[in-house]
């Protein structure tokens, strides 16, 4: 796919501004302590902007990250071969160029000799060889790791099975400044993937040497970008970017510091940003309306869909197919978004997002080919319930519903639970809500039966979403195994692989015959309303990836 095509649909379907993405949370940040804890003193003349941060930071570690805040502040202290710019066009990192054989097989990356980390030691190809041996290696236990790599590196899926040792995945170092890649089949979107978080350095020295502790604290992390993260723990509900004056293009950074504060609870953001502590929050629906009219209001679409996932494995209702497709069908969705969410979001009948990606050929959304998939409807809902009860036997259902611990998903979840209850003769479900990072670990460990949950692409092809649910996809954590599903995704990446049209035929099968086993109820498509100071410029926003890109950030004159 053809990066000057998507940005062209982008343009004419997204509206992005600064905003924020995957399940997000929403409460007061914690008291304990005082609140100045720790953090360094603001100087004089300081360039300084305030946010706040949905939740803590689940992880920085690259090869464990695999939700949103983790690689947002992964990009803002990491450098990996190339960083997204304004325009989402790969930007020079660590790399300053690279070359692609004719077959399409072998990247040879050119490293520049200018990078450091901030223990001074030189960034080295072997500092990418080393992460990417890690993010596979099946005792690193990386989801990204193979979700990303797999079936695209040469020998990534026999490593990640531990069928061949990390050695034999198909990166080396020629050298201290060339990297060379080896892929399993042409990828056209590489050059988009390597800016992803999973494939940054790491010092290997200096992993080893923190252990078990690597990436658990401040102290226990290198930085190769363009900011340092300080004060900041696994527990932390505060830290500070802080510009990393070794970056070698710490001129084109502006900002001294970025504070950051975890709070999840919609009035108190208000209040924050009133009194000018923070210069960007998230509104809630029932601010929306308050705030729409004011000038530092601001609504950012993008790509990331929210879905029901069900696992098939946790009760014999779930594992019913009709029972799903009753679920699925059974909440009104146009309600959701129009009352409950107020913030631009769109209604998402399918998985892959509207004006995400166009046919090769036709240039038509993909979304409007493959169409309303999954869509609400009460008729055949209740035909699918009575069907799926009679299958296992029952006339009554109870379910718990799993979801992140914020304010707006809390709404929400009581709206579709009370939807799927009202709407399902016999069906009770009881909602469970959990701050994020413990709702990730029940999804890893599939210790859950109904989840909400989200999904935003990786790099700018339709694969992002669709690998998801292949059976063997570190993010699969459903069950569901289908040979047909399967064949059709992995040929998009195999035989299909220099036939845009055919891939994209693919796609659209996969898609049905993903909705078709009803393996997961799409609920809506985000779009975040915000204030926005107008004193923040420059931090630019992905459709993919880290969210937020604050190398550029700068505090308007």
């Amino acid at each position: 796919m053809k990066l000057k095509n998507w940005l062209l649909f982008l343009a004419m379907g997204l509206v992005l501004s600064l905003g924020l993405v995957a399940c997000s949370g929403d409460e007061p940040a914690s008291n304990e302590g005082s609140e100045d804890e720790g953090k360094t003193e603001e100087k004089a003349g300081e360039k300084v902007l305030s946010f706040t941060n949905p939740e803590a930071i689940p992880s920085m570690d690259p090869s464990l990250a695999t939700d949103e805040s983790s690689f947002v502040f992964l990009a803002a202290t990491t450098e990996g071969l190339y960083r997204l710019d304004e325009e989402t066009q790969p930007s020079d990192g660590i790399a300053t160029g690279h070359e692609v054989s004719e077959d399409g097989l072998t990247w040879t990356f050119t490293l520049r000799e200018d990078a450091v980390w901030s223990n001074g030691d030189p960034v080295t190809a072997h500092d990418f060889v080393y992460s990417w041996q890690r993010a596979v290696n099946p005792d690193t236990g990386s989801e990204y790791g193979p979700y990303m790599m797999n079936g695209v590196i040469k020998n990534a899926t026999a490593v990640s099975t531990g069928e061949k040792p990390v050695e034999e995945l198909g990166v080396k170092a020629d050298g201290d400044f060339k990297l060379v890649v080896e892929l399993e089949n042409p990828t056209p979107y590489f050059e988009t993937l390597t800016t992803f978080g999973t494939f940054l350095p790491l010092n290997q020295k200096f992993v080893e040497e923190q252990g078990d502790k690597f990436a658990l604290s401040a102290d226990s992390l290198l930085s190769n970008g363009p900011y340092t993260m300080t004060n900041w723990d696994s527990t932390s509900n505060s830290w500070e970017l802080e510009k990393n004056e070794d970056y070698w293009d710490a001129e084109t950074v502006q900002m001294d510091k970025l504070n950051f504060e975890v709070v999840k609870d919609p009035q108190t953001a208000l209040a924050l940003y009133e009194e000018g502590t923070v210069q960007r929050i998230d509104l809630t629906s029932d601010l929306v309306d308050q705030y729409s009219t004011d000038e530092d209001y601001q609504v950012s679409a993008d790509t990331f869909v929210y879905f029901l996932k069900f696992n098939q494995e946790s009760n014999d209702a779930l594992a019913n197919k009709n029972i799903r497709a009753a679920l699925s069908r059974a909440f009104d969705k146009e309600a959701l978004v129009g009352e409950i969410l107020n913030n631009g979001s769109i209604v998402a009948n399918g998985l892959v997002p509207k004006d995400f990606t166009p046919m090769p050929e036709t240039g038509e959304d993909f979304r409007a080919v493959s169409g309303d998939l999954s869509a609400y409807d009460l008729e055949a809902a209740k035909e699918f319930w009575a069907k799926g009860l009679k299958e296992i036997g029952k006339d009554s259902v109870e379910l718990e519903f799993l979801a992140d611990d914020d304010e707006t998903t809390k709404t929400l979840v009581q709206y579709v639970a009370n939807q799927l209850s009202t709407n399902l003769e016999g069906l009770k479900v009881n909602i469970k809500q959990v701050p994020k990072k413990q709702r990730l670990d029940l999804d890893d460990s599939m210790q859950y039966e109904l989840q909400l949950t989200r999904w935003g692409p990786d790099f700018l092809d339709p694969f992002t979403y669709m690998n998801l649910f292949t059976t063997d996809s570190g993010n699969n954590w459903t069950g569901y195994s289908s040979e047909t599903y399967d064949k059709l995704v992995f040929d998009t990446a195999s035989t299909l692989a220099t036939d845009n049209v055919a891939r994209y035929n693919n796609f659209l099968e996969a898609e049905k015959v993903l909705f078709e086993d009803a393996v997961i109820a799409p609920v809506y498509q985000a779009s975040r309303a915000q204030l926005v100071s107008p004193t923040v410029e420059g931090v630019f926003v992905n459709p993919f990836g880290a969210t937020y890109e604050y190398k550029w950030a700068n505090v308007a004159e």
